[in-house]
This record gives C-alpha cells, sequence and structure tokens, in this order.
C-alpha cells in the first residue's frame, strides 16, 4: 500500500503544477489585457465625440482618427477588440478550459499546456471574426446616422429597444441551451483525444456556444457604448456570473429580467418630453 501511495503522490504532484501554472498565466493574461484594455479606454474617452440630434455622442470607436486610412482604423479597432474580449471572457472561459485539460488529462497526456493554448486560440478566433463582422455594421449604420438627423434622433428609442429585446434574448430557451453547453462542454467524464486539431475544434465551438450565448449581452455593449468602460465591466460581470454561479439558468434569467425593465426605462425617457 505504501508503493501505491507513492505512485500516486507522484502523479498528482506534476497534475497540480501543471493547474497553478495553468492558473498563474490565465491570470497574467487577464491582468495585462484589463490594464492595456483600460489604457485604450481611457486614451480613446480623453477625445471628445461627436455631438449628434437627440441628445446622444457617437462614439469614436466608428470614426477615422485624423490621418488614418479605413483599413489602419479597421486595424485599430480589431487589435482594441481581442483585448478587450481577453480582459472580458477570459474569467468565463477558465473554467471551460479547465475541464478541456480534465477531458484531454484521462489520456494520459502531458502536453496540457500547448492544447490549452490552441484551444484558446479557436476560442478568441470566433470573436475576432465577430468583431471583424461588427466593425464594418457599425461604421456603415454611425455614417448613416450622421448623413440622416431624423434617423439620429431615434438612436435613444433604438437603443432603449435593443436593451428590451436582449434581455427578452436572455429568458428563452435558445439562451438556456448555449448556456448549458458552455457550462458543460466538454461533458462529465468525457475524454477528448489529444492532438492539435481537436484541440482547435474544441476551441472554435466553445467561441460558437458563447456568441450565440452572449449574442444579447453583446449587442447592449456595442450599442450603449463599446469603448465604455463601465458597459465594459458590467457586460463581462454579467457574462461571467450566468457561466460560473452555481444556478447560472435563473442568474441568466435575472439578467435579462434587469435587462428588460432597463430597456422600457430608457425607451420611456427617450419617448418622453424634452
Amino acid at each position: 500500500m505504501a508503493i501505491a501511495g507513492l505512485e500516486i503522490s507522484r502523479r498528482v504532484a506534476p497534475e497540480r503544477a501543471s493547474q497553478k501554472g495553468f492558473l498563474g498565466v490565465a491570470a497574467l493574461l487577464f491582468a495585462a489585457s484589463t490594464a492595456v484594455t483600460i489604457v485604450w479606454c481611457a486614451s480613446m474617452s480623453a477625445m471628445d465625440g461627436m455631438p449628434m440630434p437627440g441628445g446622444w455622442t457617437m462614439s469614436m470607436a466608428w470614426m477615422r482618427m485624423p490621418g488614418q486610412t479605413w483599413p489602419g482604423a479597421a486595424a485599430t479597432f480589431l487589435g482594441m477588440w481581442i483585448v478587450m474580449m481577453v480582459a472580458m471572457m477570459l474569467p468565463s472561459l477558465v473554467p471551460m478550459l479547465r475541464r478541456y485539460r480534465e477531458a484531454v488529462g484521462r489520456t494520459g497526456e502531458t502536453r496540457l499546456g500547448r492544447l490549452t493554448a490552441i484551444v484558446g486560440a479557436g476560442y478568441f478566433f470566433v470573436w475576432t471574426v465577430f468583431g471583424t463582422v461588427a466593425y464594418p455594421l457599425g461604421v456603415a449604420l454611425a455614417t448613416i446616422e450622421m448623413q440622416q438627423p431624423a434617423l439620429a434622433r431615434a438612436v435613444p428609442v433604438a437603443v432603449g429597444v435593443v436593451v428590451l429585446i436582449a434581455g427578452a434574448f436572455q429568458l428563452g430557451a435558445w439562451k438556456a441551451r448555449h448556456l448549458a453547453c458552455c457550462r458543460e462542454a466538454p461533458g462529465r467524464g468525457r475524454t477528448l483525444p489529444a492532438d492539435a486539431g481537436t484541440a482547435w475544434r474544441h476551441g472554435v465551438l466553445l467561441g460558437l456556444h458563447c456568441v450565440r450565448c452572449c449574442a444579447g449581452l453583446m449587442a447592449i455593449l456595442l450599442i450603449v457604448g463599446v469603448m465604455d468602460l463601465g458597459a465594459m465591466a458590467v457586460v463581462a460581470a454579467a457574462i461571467t456570473a450566468e457561466r460560473v454561479a452555481p444556478a447560472g439558468e435563473r442568474v441568466a434569467r435575472a439578467i435579462g429580467a434587469v435587462a428588460v425593465v432597463a430597456g422600457l426605462l430608457l425607451i420611456a425617457r427617450a419617448a418622453g418630453p424634452v
């Protein structure tokens, strides 16, 4: 029995060291991305936005800086977006990565660090594609709003409608299904092959579930202010809470109820007398 106990301790010690290393790297990455995001947002907020009809201000995120080309502006936005997504999504991604490491670890694989990095790369690749699509849409909408004052005046009401719809989305079966996938993947007791291709596909699948799950909350962030630190913090906290809390589905519904009320209040305020 003493020999068996020694063998178990020899296996457990490297696993614990690997787990500590993984959590340490995640913490450093989170701290660095958060710091860069704060600095970037502060520099953007120091620039005055464009006052618009209807009493709101156009975000500088959808505009070019003086002397900047549109490809340069898009590259700047995308770089900012990737760093921001790491800061916002990493707290909710870490539990999913831990479950992946457990599933691969059952095969006796020891290269968990490399495979975990590939999963993370696949996950954030999906969010990068999301940002690549969001930017031209945001620029196009901003351009139309600057050219059409009547449309610009309707933006405050539209913001309330988006928040209301996003809150309703939080209450639906689609949200519950993808939230369950994010909370349980890759599944309790399941073993995954320890190869790079499977790791990449698993990361992409996690990213797809996450984008679908967070669609409502990310819509709120984009419409309220993609470079607003307060909005980012609230959305990130909501995403993390519904992923890691014991009763995640109830948390998601509570967030949805708050968003519905907030949307109604925003619509009432925008539609009321000036």
